[in-house]
This record gives C-alpha cells, structure tokens and sequence, in this order.
C-alpha cells in the first residue's frame, strides 16, 4: 500500500493501562469465581461444564476487548487543512533590542517575543502548512511550505539577528522579495488554498530608500496580520558578532552623535503594512498575545499531502473478537431457551 506499513499487534487500552487492565481482570476473576462455585454445587444445579467454560470464553473475550488489541500504522501522508501561513520574520540588529514583553513582565529581546508570536500562530492554524522567511539585508525563504508545525517552530527558536558588521539599516519591504514569488508559486499550485500572511517586525525604517507597499502580495494573500513587538520607549541595540552572538553591554552607536543609537518600535510604519495587505495589526506585550481573535479566514478545505517523515498511529482491531463474542453469546441464548423448555 502506498505510503502505508503495518507493523505487529500491540496493545491501546480503551480506558487507559490503569482502568482497562483492572476491568479485564474483574471480569475474568467473576466467571471463573461462578463456575467454580457452580462445580462445589453439583448436582444440586443444572449447570454444565460446558456450560461455564462458554462464559469464561465470554469474559475472556469481553477482557481483551477491553485490552484493545491494535496495530501500528506507519503513514507518510496526512490530510492538511487547504490554508497556507507566509510568516516573515524580522532579522535587523534592532530586533536583538531587550524591550519586548509576550504576556508577562518579563523584558525579552524583540526576537524573543517574534519566536512566541510564531509558536502561538502555529498552534492556533492546526493542520495549516507553513513557510518561513527571515528578512534583513535580504529576505530568504528559510523554509519552504510544510505541514510540519515543529518545523517551523525550530526555525524560530534558532533565529539569530544580523551581524552588525553586515547590517546596512533596516528596510521593512525586503519581505516581499520573498513573500511575493512564494505565494505566487502555491497560488499555481494551489488556486483555491486560503493564504495568510504574518508580519512580524518592530517597524523600524532607517534606510534613505522609500519602502515599497505591501499591496502587491494581496494579489495572492486572502488577507494578513502585521504583528509589532518591541516598545515606543525603545532602547540601545547591542553589538552582534559575526556569529550572532549578542555582546553585553557593548551598542551600535548612532553616527550622527556618536552615543549609542535609540531603536524604537514603529507602530505608524506596521499598521500601514497591515493596511496594505487588507489585514490587521496586533502589538504583543505584557497584556496582549496572539489568540482566537486573531484568527485569520481558514479554509474549509482538505487535502492529502505525502511528508518527510512517517508518523505512527494506532487502529484498534477488535472486529474479529466482536464477532467471536456474538457468536458465544448466541450460543449462550440458545442453550438457556433449550433449559427453558424442559423446565416447563
């Protein structure tokens, strides 16, 4: 079977390895408890040996039911849900700035807060697929569109900012290099997908270059969400080394007074992306998160899709026990209306 494997019998308590396994056995120990009594009271009793070994059956039968006899399926397909994120994250030296908050008082880096923001709209897009693009410099597309959340989440979690030595300003559009022929592609591929895009910057514009509008992306976008983290107050952005390691106490300093330089988030600037892509803006801090409100249009749609890595499931397989129980216990009902009649 394509993309299909079974592996050998196991066992799936329907009622947990706690509740089942006890129920199995109480169920077992009270036939043979009643055809050992039964036996003591021959032949004061119409009860056959035969008779009683057919019940034990029927408990025994009942008790691996309630065991669950299963089988390990290994799938590399999955039905995803027709809905594709574009999450475009912010990677400018700014973003290393420690004045952001995601739902506590705790001060984290504006990077920091992006990863939280990612995992909340991976986990409130189940079976959504997803893709990834880091933007500074340059804009690329990390990674490409995948149904494996956890992917994405890893992604985030590893995002470093730029270099200070290979910084040249922040330019808030370098995202639709990416984010345009993307979507373009999964549009071809997929024309009725639901496509959402999210935004995630501290809105920062400190290049002399005029930004692009974002409202090129809504001719593949449904629609958006531009998501600032960081504060107006702001603070000094921190010296990164080439290999992203962020230097304490050490800052980039502003070449027009020669002191370390002020990065303050720009809600102006992110709420005219959001306006550009049709969608909405949200600035996560110490009281607003991403949640349900913040849900975008979802399709409504599925459709089969093969993964990278295969996944196990477990399918019961207690049909051919139903059938043995049926069987026992129409023999049983047989055997107590022949009983029934001799007794008239």
């Amino acid at each position: 079977m394509n993309g299909l494997t079974l592996s050998s019998l196991t066992l799936s308590p329907m009622f947990g390895w706690i509740v089942s396994p006890v129920l199995a056995i109480a169920v077992v120990a009270l036939a043979v408890a009643g055809m050992v009594h039964a036996m003591r009271l021959r032949p004061d009793t119409d009860a056959t040996v035969l008779g009683w070994i057919r019940r034990v059956l029927i408990a025994v039968t009942i008790a691996i039911m309630l065991l669950t006899p299963s089988t390990v399926v290994r799938t590399e397909s999955r039905a995803i849900n027709a809905t594709d994120v574009f999450i475009a994250v912010d990677v400018t030296g700014s973003m290393a700035v420690k004045d952001a908050h995601y739902g506590s008082g705790e001060a984290i880096t504006r990077l920091a807060a992006a990863g939280k923001v990612v995992s909340a709209v991976t986990d409130r897009y189940p079976d959504a697929s997803f893709a990834a693009i880091g933007f500074g410099t340059s804009a690329t597309l990390d990674v490409p569109l995948t149904p494996d959340a956890r992917a994405i989440d890893n992604w985030a979690r590893t995002l470093r900012a730029e270099p200070t030595s290979t910084s040249s300003g922040s330019n808030l559009d370098k995202a639709v290099d990416a984010l345009l022929p993307a979507m373009k592609t999964v549009r071809q591929q997929h024309p009725d997908d639901t496509i959402i895009v999210v935004y995630i910057s501290d809105g920062e514009q400190n290049t002399t270059e005029t930004r692009r509008t974002f409202s090129s992306l809504r001719a593949y976008a449904d629609t958006g969400i531009s998501v600032g983290v960081g504060s107006t107050a702001g603070g000094n952005i921190p010296k990164i080394g080439d290999d992203g390691t962020v230097s304490e106490g050490q800052y980039v300093n502003d070449p027009s007074t020669g002191k370390p330089g002020v990065s303050k988030m720009d809600e102006k600037n992110l709420k005219a992306i959001a306006d550009e892509m049709s969608g909405t803006y949200v600035h996560v801090d110490v009281d607003r998160t991403i949640g349900e409100q913040d849900m975008q249009a979802v399709s409504k749609n599925f459709r089969m899709t093969q993964t990278h890595k295969a996944r196990e499931h477990t399918v019961p397989v207690v049909w051919p026990l139903a059938i043995a129980l049926c069987v026992l216990l129409a023999w049983e009902a047989l055997d107590w209306m022949a009983k029934s009649r001799r007794l008239l």
